[in-house]
């Protein structure tokens, strides 16, 4: 094969990197890395839009705050069991043949939850809402990389995150735009009251509907294509790249197929459920062996302890910060967080159940805007850790935001100055900073051959993390809410003395940090 790009007559067969490179990046990869970011942006929304809607909800739907915690983590859960599923079949059958069904079911399935009567029926679709939207989010990254060549890889998944860390900014506005509304409409044969917290729902799940219909216009990833065997279509795809992206100012790519090189593999080629289940094991089970066990552990529970706090406190963020809120319009200028969640839980018991008083159909005006500043506050943090975590080293950035966050939440346990613990209750989230950070320890902790797997493994762990800790602050917060904080915040504290053991951390080593859903929790992972 000729080696020699700069002769479209002699270049006849080429590789995947070498015809995406000849395809140029314009139109259509802005446009796929705007859909990429779009579609991550909404993979947060399902997940996240519960935190806003379970303080305004809980009198149509009877919730106990334990049934709170249950809500924000079964789209958790839900993506827990399906992901090696989707991972599966997306490496199988294709992305966009995973991508687009699943963005589409997930709208159905959230469509359907905002019509739920009960707890019950809200529970077992937001499952499935999160067992649908895992699709997307496992293999979106996959189908957006695998349409550019290595030097404009890393370039499309940045812009990608960075439409994303934009979408973030906009989740408070939309949840202001559309809760805070007084209409109601009656749906009899529901037996409901449709009100602006069930649009609010369906609202978040449009964006993932969009790019399921536009990604209808596009065409399987080249490179998938070739780890298939189907080289004839891959040249096609990326003829039509060429057309998008040039114009008709330029003829066609002189490309009649494309070769296979050592980086174009697909789990496609591995046959039998044996085998799948072989290279499964091969990849993981030296993760828990020597000499990889130890680092292993550290990072799992790090990633753990992380979630916990980031994540499980962070969904019930919203109500408490509404309460505080409340209660300083009330003119109470002298509670700790925790009195004010107390006295703000009051109910009486009429037969066998349990009505709530003080039922809320819209959030206060500021609590919209404290959200959106811990927004602000997450994207430029990522910003400046990516700026300085080469020159200061990754040790001293765990530690520090590990220390800033445990340290803010035993205050807001003992702080009697509301004003003041709305912030301590923002640095106690903003742990969620080093979910990035420390897949990108994990990068270097391991071999080329087991970082893909021991960067997801870390991640479930997190996302494990992520459902425990919203079950016990939905468990503990009204009975023991300085239980809450104090359990959170030792974690993090705990998390940042483990930090010191981790292999080679201390070392400053260039590292990539870019904005996940993994790693945002709307402040947003």
């Amino acid at each position: 094969m000729s080696s020699n790009l700069k002769d479209p007559d002699r270049q006849e067969d080429a590789t995947v990197d070498d015809a995406l490179t000849q395809a140029k990046f314009g139109l259509f990869n802005y446009t796929l890395i705007i859909i990429s970011g779009t579609i991550i942006t909404a993979v947060m929304l399902e997940c996240l839009s519960i935190s806003y809607v379970m303080t305004v909800a809980e009198c149509d739907l009877q919730l106990t705050t334990s049934q709170k915690g249950i809500l924000s983590a079964v789209v958790i859960i839900g993506i827990i069991v399906s992901s090696h599923l989707w991972g599966f079949l997306a490496d199988t059958q294709g992305r966009r043949a995973i991508i687009v069904p699943t963005l589409i079911l997930s709208f159905v399935s959230t469509l359907i939850s905002s019509f739920s009567t009960t707890f019950v029926w809200m529970a077992v679709f937001r499952f499935c809402t999160g067992f649908f939207i895992s699709g997307p989010s496992a293999s979106i990254y996959a189908y957006l990389g695998e349409f550019h060549s290595y030097n404009t890889r890393s370039r499309a998944i940045m812009g990608a995150s960075f439409v994303f860390g934009t979408g973030c900014l906009f989740m408070p506005g939309i949840a202001y735009i559309t809760i805070n509304n007084e209409w109601e409409l009656a749906v009899p044969f529901l037996d409901i009251i449709y009100r602006p917290w069930r649009l609010f729902f369906v609202v978040c799940a449009l964006p993932g509907l969009v790019c399921a219909i536009a990604l209808l216009k596009f065409p399987e990833s080249p490179k998938f294509m070739v780890g298939k065997g189907d080289t004839d279509q891959a040249v096609e795809t990326i003829q039509w790249i060429h057309r998008i992206n040039s114009g008709k100012d330029e003829p066609a790519l002189q490309i009649k197929s494309i070769v296979r090189n050592a980086n174009t593999k697909s789990a496609g080629s591995i046959k039998g459920f044996k085998s799948i289940v072989k290279l499964i094991w091969d990849q993981t089970a030296p993760l828990f062996m020597k000499p990889y066990l130890v680092r292993t552990g550290l990072i799992c529970f790090i990633q753990f302890g992380t979630y916990v706090t980031a994540h499980g406190m962070f969904m019930f963020f919203p109500g408490i910060l509404n309460q505080i809120v409340i209660a300083q319009n009330l003119g109470v200028d002298s509670s700790t967080v925790c009195d004010i969640v107390h006295a703000d839980r009051s109910s009486i018991t009429l037969g066998n159940e349990t009505v709530l008083l003080n039922c809320k159909q819209t959030l206060e005006e500021t609590t919209y805007m404290y959200t959106f500043i811990a927004d602000v506050f997450y994207m430029l943090g990522v910003g400046l850790i990516t700026l300085i975590i080469d020159k200061v080293g990754r040790l001293a950035v765990l530690v520090f935001i590990f220390t800033c966050s445990g340290i803010a939440g035993i205050l807001v346990v003992f702080l009697a100055m509301p004003s003041v613990t709305i912030w301590l209750y923002m640095i106690l989230l903003l742990g969620c900073y080093n979910i990035n950070v420390i897949n990108a320890v994990a990068v270097d902790l391991f071999p080329t051959n087991l970082r893909a797997m021991a960067v997801s493994i870390s991640l479930m762990f997190g996302r494990i993390g992520s459902v425990f800790g919203t079950n016990m602050n939905g468990l503990l917060l009204d009975s023991h809410c300085e239980a809450t904080f104090w359990i959170a915040s030792v974690i993090m504290l705990l998390c940042g003395v483990l930090s010191f053991f981790v292999p080679d951390i201390h070392k400053k080593t260039a590292a990539s940090i870019s904005v996940s859903p993994e790693s945002v929790v709307n402040l947003e992972k």
